[in-house]
């Protein structure tokens, strides 16, 4: 080993230490002090000066020392993991960019504290519970993350009963059970609604995604308040359960209605997209070929403004790259998955935490798709 002058600790190397990866011998070696005193400054428990743990962690940082999880596991009861197990539909996380951006927001504050993101992705909420289980029996993690709040939810008392902490993002829970960070988008249907009606439209269809989801009936029950409220002509509410081929054969089932709705709203961009596809294959592509054949005219106003109006609840590039652009609700997937993470950490430092808020209103983005009045 090289010798340190006056114990000022030199930068790991293969010649230096003969290994590539830096040991707390390594640094009681370079400081001429014992493993055991190193171990406990790097720890902060007591038994060392307040001198030494400042001396330690000055010399672990200059010669690149890194904490061995595993090793750490088996000296104290952390793993510096935290659980994220949803029970999406199939196309959930692989297309919808709100969820992906949301972990990409909690991944950020968790790694600033050292935590990791352990994501297993569950088929059902069956399964959903079953990880939950098994996690807590291995002590597999600290703590958990929770999203889309169902009725009559058997998650909350679940963590309850297992001792594992959790964060709902959604809610909130009802028996209050596990605190929560919402979006508070109570109005936000009221938004999308007001603003269809001023575009001249009465006749409406909202095509959500799963009857059992908390937000879903919450934007049903205001659906159908604001549609007595203002007396609209028509309303057609169904539920898609995230299937992007139901919704299209749903759309274009009720374009060919004998009232067909003026307006459309959906649960997310992925089914806004894939239906405003199909609507213009339907009527340009069909017409065009009809045309074509001599079996009729195009009459009325042409491509895209024989379109329906459409909006989505949920903004990403998808509304922006599509034509016409979708008029979407945005909401910061990343600053809400931060501070669903900050709200596990202060959890795990023993902070006092409120049970139920809502945060980061949303806003409605006005594209091209509902940028026609209607007579």
């Amino acid at each position: 080993m090289k010798s340190v002058q006056e114990h000022v600790p030199q930068p790991a190397s293969q010649s230096s230490f003969g290994s590539s990866r830096v040991s707390l011998k390594d640094i009681a070696d370079a400081l001429g002090i014992s493993p055991t005193a190193v171990s406990f400054a790097i720890n902060d428990r007591p038994g060392v000066s307040a001198e030494t743990k400042k001396r330690v962690k000055e010399a672990a940082a200059k010669l690149g020392w890194q904490p061995v999880y595993a090793a750490q596991a088996l000296g104290s009861s952390k793993t510096m993991t935290v659980g994220f197990a949803p029970a999406r539909f199939k196309q959930g996380l692989n297309e919808e960019a709100f969820m992906l951006h949301f972990m990409a927001g909690v991944q950020a504050s968790l790694s600033l504290k050292g935590y990791g993101l352990l994501y297993r992705p569950c088929s059902s909420a069956k399964e959903e519970l079953a990880v939950y289980r098994d996690w807590a029996s291995r002590k597999r993690v600290d703590g958990v993350i929770l999203v889309d709040l169902r009725v009559d939810d058997q998650r909350p008392k679940l963590m309850n009963a297992l001792g594992l902490p959790a964060v709902l993002a959604g809610g909130p829970d009802p028996d209050n059970l596990v605190p929560s960070l919402s979006i508070d988008d109570s109005k936000t249907m009221d938004t999308i609604l007001e603003h269809l009606r001023k575009m001249g439209h009465r006749r409406i269809a909202y095509l959500s995604g799963d009857p059992s989801l908390d937000y879903s009936r919450g934007r049903e029950a205001a659906f159908r308040q604001f549609a007595n409220k203002y007396g609209l002509d028509d309303i057609h509410i169904d539920y898609t359960y995230f299937d992007s081929s139901v919704a299209s054969e749903m759309t274009l089932n009720l374009l060919q209605s004998p009232q067909p709705p003026t307006a459309f709203i959906y649960e997310s961009e992925t089914l806004a997209a894939e239906s405003l596809h199909s609507i213009t294959e339907w009527y340009v592509l069909d017409n065009y070929e009809r045309t074509v054949q001599g079996v009729g005219e195009l009459t009325g106003p042409r491509y895209p403004f024989n379109l329906p109006a459409i909006v989505s609840f949920e903004d990403s590039f998808v509304c922006e790259a599509a034509y016409p652009s979708i008029t979407s609700v945005h909401r910061d997937a990343s600053e809400y998955g931060s501070k669903i993470a900050k709200l596990l950490l202060k959890i795990f430092a023993g902070e006092k935490v409120s049970g139920n808020r809502k945060i980061l209103t949303p806003s409605l983005v006005v594209r091209d798709s509902t940028s026609r009045t209607i007579n």
